[in-house]
Order: C-alpha cells, then sequence, then structure tokens
C-alpha cells in the first residue's frame, strides 16, 4: 500500500509539473500528456525522481538537478542550518565573513549561505572538482540569482579541495563547510539502486583514511588543510558517516582543532562533524 501511494503521489507530482503553475482547467494537451508519460516511464525504470524532474527545492531555493551532482537532500539542509549557525556565531564575535563550500555540487550550500545571510556582506567561494558538477552550479547560481541578487557574487573555483583557492585566501576563511564523498568502495554496491545507478559515483566514494577508516580519505583531507587554511576563530562543518564519528573527532583532534563535536541530524544519527580552530 505503502509502494502504491507513493507511486500515485509521485505521478501527481510529474503531470503538476509538466502542467505548470497555469494549468488549463481541461487538463493537459496531447503533448503535455505525452511528456507526462515520458517522464513517468524514466521513474518506472528507477530514474530518481529529482532527476526526472531536472529541479528540486533545497531550503528556499529550486535548483535544476541531473545525473552531474548528487541530488540535494534533508540531511544536507540540515548541514546547512549546523553551519549558518556557526556563521551566526562567529559574526557576532566580529570574524571576517568569507565562507566556502568545498565540494559543492549543484551548488545547493553556497547558494543557500548567500542568500539567507545576505545583509551580512558575506563572500562565499564553491570548490568543485569535476567540470560538468561545476558547470551544473553555475547555471544554479544564474538561476537563483533571477530571485536573490546575492547569488550574483558567489564565487566557483574548480579544482581539488583546498588547491581550487587562492592561497592570498590562506589563513583567512572563518567557515568551511562541505558535504564530501564518505561512502565506502565496498558499501557501493550495497546502496539503493535508485542511487548506485544513477548518481555520480565520484561524489559519493571515496577511499580509506590513513587509520583505515572506510570512505574517509576525502574528510581527512579537509581537516589536514584546515588549520592552514581558516581564520582564528574558525570553523569547519563537514557532514559525515555515522560510522565515522570516531574518526573524525580523532582527525579533528590530530591537525590542530581547538575542540570538536559530532551533531546527531534529525534521524538521530551521528552526521555533522564541528571542529573549531582558535
Amino acid at each position: 500500500m505503502a509502494d502504491d501511494l507513493g507511486s500515485s503521489r509521485e505521478s501527481r507530482w510529474i503531470v503538476d509539473d509538466v502542467a505548470g503553475p497555469d494549468a488549463s482547467p481541461g487538463g493537459l494537451s496531447v503533448e503535455q500528456a505525452d511528456r507526462a508519460h515520458r517522464l513517468a516511464q524514466r521513474r518506472a525504470s528507477g530514474e530518481p525522481l529529482q532527476y526526472v524532474l531536472g529541479h528540486w527545492p533545497f531550503r528556499e531555493l529550486e535548483l535544476a538537478v541531473d545525473p552531474r551532482a548528487l541530488i540535494p537532500r534533508p540531511e544536507t539542509e540540515w548541514l546547512t542550518d549546523v553551519a549558518l549557525a556557526e556563521l551566526d556565531r562567529l559574526l557576532a564575535a566580529g570574524a571576517a565573513p568569507l565562507v566556502v563550500d568545498l565540494g559543492t555540487g549543484t551548488g545547493a550550500i553556497a547558494l543557500a549561505v548567500a542568500t539567507e545571510r545576505s545583509t551580512h556582506g558575506i563572500r562565499v567561494i564553491a570548490t568543485e572538482l569535476d567540470p560538468a558538477a561545476l558547470e551544473l552550479a553555475t547555471a544554479n547560481r544564474e538561476r537563483v540569482a533571477l530571485g536573490h541578487d546575492a547569488a550574483r557574487a558567489v564565487e566557483l573555483r574548480q579544482g581539488s579541495w583546498w588547491d581550487a583557492l587562492d592561497p592570498a585566501d590562506r589563513g583567512r576563511i572563518s567557515l568551511v563547510v562541505t558535504n564530501p564523498p564518505y561512502v565506502a568502495a565496498l558499501e557501493w554496491e550495497l546502496l539503493d539502486p535508485v542511487v548506485r545507478d544513477h548518481e555520480p559515483y565520484g561524489a559519493l566514494v571515496a577511499g580509506p583514511g590513513t587509520d583505515a577508516t572506510p570512505g574517509f580519505a576525502d574528510i581527512e583531507t579537509i581537516l589536514a588543510g584546515a588549520g592552514s587554511w581558516l581564520a582564528r576563530p574558525g570553523v569547519a562543518v563537514i557532514e559525515i558517516a555515522p560510522t565515522q564519528t570516531a574518526a573524525a573527532l580523532g582527525a579533528s583532534e590530530r591537525f590542530g582543532a581547538a575542540d570538536a563535536t559530532v551533531l546527531s541530524d534529525l534521524a538521530g544519527r551521528p552526521r555533522a562533524l564541528v571542529a573549531r580552530w582558535g
């Protein structure tokens, strides 16, 4: 019954999306009905609904989504809440408002920070290694800028983690927030086929950390660079897997964080590392 209800709800979403805000009282046109049928077939084949529709909400924004980047998820919306709370604390303490979103994907976190704190003169930089994902983030910047002027100022840089940044910004970043790959290679085959068969492998899967923690390599790289790139005070907010809690806290201490904690998400799972320097 639950699957039937879900299928019925998704069918309605597809029809409403095809009809648009100015839907005719008489229902879909022949062309619209044909398009709705094609989209429904894609969903029935296992493609994620978000990719089928081509857009999806993230907090206050409506973003373009496609297989070039991960689908924005509720956990990352919550991670953005954690990052914004840290940013507010830093601003209240007089910190310079420079925020970096490492591995931005769709641009979701960077654009949310820029638009939700637009009155604070915050400079936001978003980095991305994959040029195709960076194209999607660029398109979303323009899309969001139609309704939020602050989005236009988000700076997009191509490169791997800290290497994408201008050396002139070393030691000046108040907040880094990131949802890096943290799925272990052995976990890949166990993922839901909707994820495994459609979302980008490189945005999900990471190698082991130096302590052999599965999926921890990219998180460790980010923490290793945080000490030199962050201002004092400075904070790193990183989405992690629940099984990586001990490794994340240990690496934070090893790389010089003054304190670190892991917060649980709305489902009660350890999900956000908050590591502070200075």
